[in-house]
């Protein structure tokens, strides 16, 4: 039997499940166990062995011989969540229907049911830092009930979602004045991490949907040069700044946001203008109001939301302003109608648990497959790969499993990418004809944004399917020949193919869609984080850096000549650049 020629049994490709009721809503599920004790190494379960053992099988296979073997494939490798607006087709993938079920068979062992449950209930499944996990309470509906320790946290999210829309309210109706008496006209977002990429991502996806007459910008670098230049051409009196900071001592944002105290002050000669063009978002009331801003302009963070997953915070503030507080709901919406769909769906059919595995499988099982393309197909998207990059590489760049043990695999791939059709005249190159696989995953949307033409939005559409096309399928040396080719010239011309992706079709670029893709993203990380058996949740990996970074900053601050505590390397340097740092 050629492979992939027969389909496994289950339901049909088209219709997924449909959700009975809000999973969220009324009374909490039952509390699973975060962690019942000692964990099993995820390279020895039987499950993990077989698809070791049939990635044998399917390593010399092309797509070109499976997609011959098999003419209902494309329609039948593919998904779809309801209420999302998102299908995705996996068939491109270098998988067999032997391939999905052994997944299948890997997730239900890794027990990504159990572990899903366990997150939503508010169990501490972050065991490093003893922490909850909770960004999908951000978007839950007002009835619904999300408890951690006996409380449920629903209420005060919309306590502060009630905080966000009426400042925002006040900001785009210009209700809301500096100083000086004068309209706020530029908002500046400042931030860094996830205090950063979620809101300039946010902005510049729905930037059809913002209140065009006011000016966004956005400082996370501690370079002066990132302040001078959002702040060079703007007038400190038609300015407010959102300080984002869950403990309102991050080194970098603490930095900018003195520089931005000291503009405003400094232009506007009073001290308490502070209290008018500044706002924060944090957990630490008491360094708020030292910096001198009013408490009553603080909207909360929880320890339970970690950075990267806190766009959906009062850390989206700034793009509640932009776009307004109906379009904010929709993007919340989005979120939880995905949040919905993972809880609900079957796995064969669940949009998270199929890609969380597929990324398992090309990293693990498909020759070692180190990065992902992320390749969206829309100029709304430019910062998204960037956004990726933290949500996927800091929740699972991790060398210990949950016990402490080092992992005896590959974890977290390197996540990179730009929009099409730009990276098709820069790297696409590479990924066609070069020596390494690189999965990709091409986005897109079924409809242009008002105001694209649609005959662009048909052409821009055309490359999307066309390179997944060729990807998959590539260009083979008779093919090269029969074109007319010279033969000194034809293995130039060819273009191997078998190369794997994954194209994601969105109806539309909305602000809904948009919360439904990111929580897409979100989950899959989750599924390939309880498979690898590591803790998605933490990040100690970025402090370290840091922590060095304070007495070095110290030591180069310094006039006295002594010891130093650093390696040759690192003494030589800091010697050579106090010697240049100012000009002659």
């Amino acid at each position: 039997m050629p492979i992939g020629s027969t389909p496994p049994p289950r339901t049909p490709a088209t219709p997924p499940a449909r959700p009975s009721a809000p999973p969220t809503a009324g009374k909490p599920p039952a509390a699973p166990s975060a962690r019942p004790g000692k964990s099993i190494r995820p390279a020895s379960r039987p499950e993990w062995l077989a698809l070791k053992t049939h990635a044998g099988k399917v390593a010399t296979t092309h797509l070109r011989d499976i997609f011959k073997a098999d003419e209902r494939r494309g329609s039948r490798l593919c998904a779809e969540a309801l209420g999302t607006g998102i299908y995705i087709d996996y068939s491109k993938n270098r998988v067999t229907d032997e391939t999905m079920q052994l997944l299948m068979k890997l997730a239900a062992a890794s027990e990504i049911g159990k572990h899903r449950d366990a997150m939503f209930a508010g169990q501490k499944i972050n065991t490093t830092e003893d922490r909850a996990v909770l960004h999908v309470a951000l978007r839950a509906p007002r009835s619904a009930m999300f408890n951690l320790d006996g409380r449920n946290v629903v209420p005060e999210v919309h306590a502060v979602l009630e905080q966000m829309m009426t400042f925002a309210g006040k900001i785009r109706s210009g209700e809301w004045r500096g100083n000086s008496g004068r309209r706020i006209r530029n908002v500046i977002n400042i931030g860094i991490g996830g205090s950063d990429l979620g809101p300039v991502m946010a902005y510049e996806a729905l930037k059809a949907f913002s209140q065009r007459e006011l000016t966004f910008r956005f400082i996370s670098n501690v370079d002066g040069a990132d302040f001078h230049e959002a702040t060079r051409d703007l007038d400190p009196g038609e300015t407010v700044f959102i300080v984002c900071s869950k403990t309102f001592t991050t080194l970098e944002t603490l930095t900018n946001a003195q520089a931005a105290k000291d503009w405003v002050v400094t232009t506007m000669r009073d001290p308490k203008a502070v209290a008018k063009h500044f706002v924060a978002v944090s957990s630490n009331l008491e360094e708020v109001r030292k910096f001198g801003i009013d408490p009553a302009n603080m909207f909360a963070m929880w320890d339970w939301v970690g950075g990267r997953y806190s766009m959906d915070s009062a850390i989206g503030l700034s793009t509640m302003i932009a776009i307004g507080p109906e379009n904010f709901r929709a993007l919340l919406a989005g979120f939880h109608a995905m949040d919905n769909h993972f809880r609900t769906a079957p796995p064969e059919r669940n949009l998270p648990i199929l890609m969380g595995m597929l990324g398992i499988w090309n990293t693990n099982f498909l020759f070692g497959a180190e990065t992902v393309a992320v390749l969206p197909y829309s100029n709304y998207l430019k910062r998204f790969p960037a956004y990726l990059q933290q949500l996927t590489m800091e929740s699972n760049g991790k060398h210990v499993d949950l016990d402490g043990m080092p992992v005896a695999f590959e974890t977290g791939p390197i996540y990179w990418g730009e929009p099409g059709t730009n990276g098709q005249h820069s790297f696409y190159q590479l990924i066609h004809q070069g020596t390494r696989l690189i999965p990709c995953d091409l986005i897109g949307f079924c409809q242009p944004v008002e105001g694209s033409s649609p005959a662009q939005h048909d052409l821009l559409m055309a490359n999307l399917f066309a390179q997944g096309e060729a990807l998959a399928f590539g260009k083979t040396l008779e093919q090269v020949i029969a074109e007319g080719v010279p033969s000194a010239l034809a293995p130039h011309h060819v273009c191997q193919g078998n190369r794997p992706s994954t194209t994601i079709l969105v109806e539309k670029l909305t602000p809904q869609t948009l919360g439904s893709l990111i929580a897409l993203y979100e989950h899959a990380v989750f599924v390939r984080g309880v498979v690898w058996n590591i803790d998605s949740f933490d990040q100690f990996g970025v402090e370290l850096g840091k922590q060095l970074a304070k007495g070095t900053a110290a030591e180069i601050a310094s006039s006295k000549p002594g010891k130093s505590a650093h390696d040759s390397s690192t003494a030589a340097l800091i010697k050579r650049y106090q010697r240049f740092r100012k000009a002659p």
